[in-house]
């Protein structure tokens, strides 16, 4: 049982990673297992719209799979707001599930357990597990919605994991592709 006073520890892999939006006390290379970090969610409101649906990225369980990102702690007093900020802007239609799960920190190998995260629900209209890199890279080079640009999205999370030594070689290759499509636009 999570008590009150205990520090809450989030999971980032996409837009967290560089716009978290919430106080971050500290900061830690994680890794969770059996899930992957995949542009298997259609964005109809952040990154696309109704009309001209975009991707955003969301992690889709996978057996033996894992997804490198940040563990970020927030300090009891501001975990309520964060839950609260995290659900508005995660929530916004129902494709996305919360749950808890166990992270390892990659510095020292321990594992944190009870860390706030988001996955996908395979079962919701906006999941789209089943695209290839060409498709999804198609898909993100034309979509823009509330918040930008589909490949703003891309380029932002591929440099931030770049940056933390964490590459992902299918958002590398999205991003050189839709680099390519977009081209003299």
């Amino acid at each position: 049982m999570k008590d009150e006073t205990d520090d809450l520890w989030v999971f980032g892999y996409g837009s967290l990673l560089w716009n978290p939006g919430f106080p971050v006390a500290e900061t830690r290379v994680a890794r969770l297992r059996g899930w992957r970090r995949s542009f298997c969610m259609s964005s109809i409101h952040h990154r696309g719209t109704v009309e001209r649906p975009g991707l955003v990225l969301a992690l889709d369980a996978a057996d033996g799979a894992h997804c490198d990102g940040l563990g970020f702690r927030v300090e009891a007093r501001y975990a309520a707001q964060t839950i609260d900020y995290l659900r508005e802007r995660e929530l916004i239609s129902s494709a996305y599930v919360e749950t808890r799960q166990s992270i390892v920190f990659s510095a020292c190998g321990t594992e944190q357990a009870d860390v706030l995260t988001y996955v996908i629900d395979p079962q919701h209209e906006q999941y789209h597990g089943d695209l290839d890199l060409e498709t999804q890279a198609r898909i993100i080079a034309r979509a823009t919605g509330g918040r930008g640009p589909n490949d703003e999205y891309l380029y932002n999370t591929a440099a931030h994991l770049a940056e933390l030594g964490l590459a992902d070689t299918d958002l590398d290759w999205l991003a050189s592709r839709v680099r390519a499509l977009t081209a003299g636009n």
